[in-house]
């Protein structure tokens, strides 16, 4: 294996190099921003821009007229130089709110994530639209981190995007020092909290920054799935001056929750994919489930496509962007599908089988109509289904001894000694680790998270490492080699004219550069590339994806290794009590609104029974509710517009049925829903 340790490099000393002025930075200056200054003086507001001239940026960067529910007050709150925490659901705007705001004004915003991927899809965004944003991430060779750091220190960069666990680096912190930054944004926040449901120790290093930014700087901390008690946590663990919370309703009006207990579920799947019209997603747990059901559905004519772990960057770009074009209209997935996909006509969300949690419930199920119009997010439960769950938390929570053993195996598969390996990456494929040592993935992942909480390595998520090259014959050999066949002469010039140091290190190499100055295809590159490594004139690592796992210790004894008690306790307290969350969400004998149930778990205080979801039409139906003029509705709307809760309280019938009367009228064009969240007459 490759050993991945990050190489540290002084900062220049000199500030006088500065790159051209960005068409952001002079965004800035108009909205009101000052002129840029010196490093590490922090932001200096002398005014803060209107509700116009916020207006005036949304439309130029997104092309909106008009702020989605708590967008605006939130981003007048980190403006305001206020510490804030934002609850937002998913779909809801949420990096608008720390975008706009470090466009508003001069300076950088950093913004820690652990999702590479998300890193990457926002920083084309923000590059199409030419604004100027860097990622940092250990996908990355030193010299390019070198390269953004100096970038974010000395020219006019708007969006510094990182990883948590690159906030420990003594190069990072050097550089942090001399950047201006307006805004510390830190998304996923509820990872920063042992009570949360995917805590992440790296992320207790972020409050250390506010030691070495300038007085004053804003957090912005966001997440979509925080409970009350996670939310006090982030706060605290982020140092906030006051506490300050800003939630965003998770009420999904035109979400249709349903939860179907069926011995067959495969008919019930087929069924609501015929009786329902547009694109969809299918969650299932596992990559063979992923298979199974994609071939279920081809065979009954729809087009599908199954996206999961097991397949390549290129067959995952490819199922994913042929789903976003329509060419496919239904996608089954595990849990690796969704983070960060814009889709806003997704009619019906499926799961086949049941989640962890119901923070990841609603999450993916909230992937279902974000364009406002009615969409369906259906559970399907069989009748062994609660047994099953219950044996998988027995499996997946490992007993110390075991977690001591899986610690051992690892670093062994590794191939990393006692004593050894502290602060080195290696590549990871935790499936085939599971199948090599006969072990169930659920049970290594729980105790690598053990594992990471405790402080002995880091699980980092995939991301794409380019390809690598280096000579391993001299220049005296190689130059009488060159002259025995024209077209591997013609690759290995080109790849001296690129690329210097290749004869003493591996050098990461682009095959579409190389295919670029030898006029070759970037297939015919790889190939050229393989044949000079099997006649052993160079040794050659292809570019791959995989996830890294991260020594952030030497590798000790087994016996030596130490799992805090309270540690153990409150995961299993935790893992025991989302997996009790999760069944009596899926149980058939509840009368409470699904929505209701989500709504109160997040800490809404006074949700109002949507009328769409399974229950509530069950109830409903008991009670014989009395139907709502639906001409009152539209006369009332041609008026002014309402939010839901405000119409329901023009009528004396049930909320839910004044919910089933406005769905009507969406589905039928009668009334249209404002991106504010309210709803208005034609």
């Amino acid at each position: 294996m490759e050993s991945g340790k990050t190489e540290e490099r002084e900062s220049r000393s000199d500030g006088k190099e500065r790159l051209p002025a960005s068409p952001a930075a002079t965004t800035a200056r108009e909205a009101g921003g000052e002129a840029a200054a010196p490093a590490g003086t922090g932001p200096r507001q002398t005014g803060a821009p209107t509700h116009e001239e916020l207006l005036a940026l949304l439309k130029r960067y997104w092309g909106y007229d008009s702020f989605r529910p708590m967008q605006e007050r939130i981003i007048r709150s980190v403006l305001d130089g206020h510490d804030t925490l934002a609850l937002m659901p998913t779909g809801g705007g949420k990096s608008l709110t720390y975008q706009l705001p470090a466009l508003a004004g001069p300076g950088l915003c950093i913004v820690v994530t652990p999702l590479i991927a998300l890193m990457k899809d926002q920083t084309d965004r923000l590059r199409a639209s030419r604004i100027p944003a860097v990622a940092i991430h250990s996908g990355l060779q030193p010299r390019q981190i070198d390269i953004a750091l100096d970038n974010c220190v000395y020219g006019d960069v708007k969006f510094l995007y990182v990883a948590p666990e690159r906030l420990a680096s003594e190069t990072f912190r050097i550089r942090l020092r001399r950047m201006r930054v307006r805004l510390l944004a830190v998304d996923e926040a509820h990872c920063i909290s042992q009570w949360g449901y995917d805590f992440r120790p790296s992320y207790l290093r972020i409050a250390e920054l506010r030691d070495l930014l300038p007085a004053g700087t804003p957090v912005l901390a966001l997440t979509a799935s925080a409970t009350p008690a996670v939310a006090e946590d982030i706060m605290r663990q982020l140092r906030f001056a006051e506490p300050r919370m800003l939630r965003s309703s998770f009420a999904r009006p035109n979400l249709s929750y349903s939860v179907r207990r069926t011995e067959d579920k495969e008919g019930q799947l087929l069924h609501i994919v015929r009786h329902v019209e547009g694109p969809g997603i299918v969650y299932v747990r596992t990559r063979e489930g992923a298979e199974q059901v994609t071939e279920l559905l081809r065979r009954e004519g729809e087009t599908a496509a199954s996206y999961h772990g097991g397949l390549t960057h290129a067959e995952r770009s490819e199922r994913q962007e042929g789903w976003l074009a329509g060419r496919l209209r239904i996608m089954v997935a595990t849990n690796a599908f969704g983070m960060g996909i814009d889709k806003p006509d997704v009619r019906f969300v499926i799961h086949y089988t049941l989640c962890d949690s119901l923070e990841s419930y609603y999450q993916e199920a909230g992937r279902a109509g974000r364009d406002g119009r009615r969409s369906y997010a259906v559970l399907l439960v069989a009748p062994d289904d609660e047994a099953r769950i219950v044996r998988r938390f027995e499996a997946e929570f490992p007993p110390l001894e075991q977690v001591r053993s899986i610690y051992g195996r690892i670093c062994s598969r590794l191939e990393v000694g006692i004593g050894e390996g502290a602060d080195t990456s290696y590549r990871f494929d935790l499936h085939d680790f599971c199948a090599r040592e006969h072990l169930y993935a659920g049970t290594v992942r729980n105790a690598l998270k053990l594992l990471q909480q405790n402080g002995y390595l880091t699980l980092i998520d995939e991301q794409e490492r380019p390809a690598r090259v280096m000579f391993c014959v001299s220049r005296d050999d190689l130059y009488r080699i060159r002259v025995r066949r024209n077209d591997l002469d013609h690759i290995i010039r080109t790849l001296l004219r690129l690329y210097d140091g290749i004869f003493t290190d591996f050098r990461p190499i682009d095959t579409g550069v190389l295919a670029l100055w030898s006029g070759y295809t970037e297939d015919r590159v790889r190939e050229l590339l393989k044949l000079l490594w099997q006649q052993r004139l160079i040794r050659y690592i292809p570019a791959d994806r995989s996830p890294l796992i991260h020594l952030d210790e030497e590798r000790l004894p087994e016996r030596d290794l130490y799992i805090a008690p309270e540690t153990y306790r409150r995961r299993e307290e935790l893992m025991r009590e989302r997996f009790d969350r999760m069944l009596s969400y899926a149980d058939d004998t509840g009368t409470e609104c699904r929505s209701v149930l989500l709504e109160r778990y997040f800490g809404e205080e006074r949700p109002v029974p949507c009328g769409i979801c399974d229950r509530c039409i069950a109830r409903r139906k008991r009670n014989g509710a009395p139907v709502v003029d639906r001409r009152s509705i539209v006369q009332l709307l041609a008026g002014e517009p309402m939010r839901p809760e405000e119409l329901a309280r023009h009528f004396a019938a049930e909320p839910d049925a004044v919910a089933e009367a406005v769905e009507s009228l969406l589905a039928s064009d009668e009334i249209s829903l404002l991106p504010n969240g309210k709803l208005t007459g034609k």
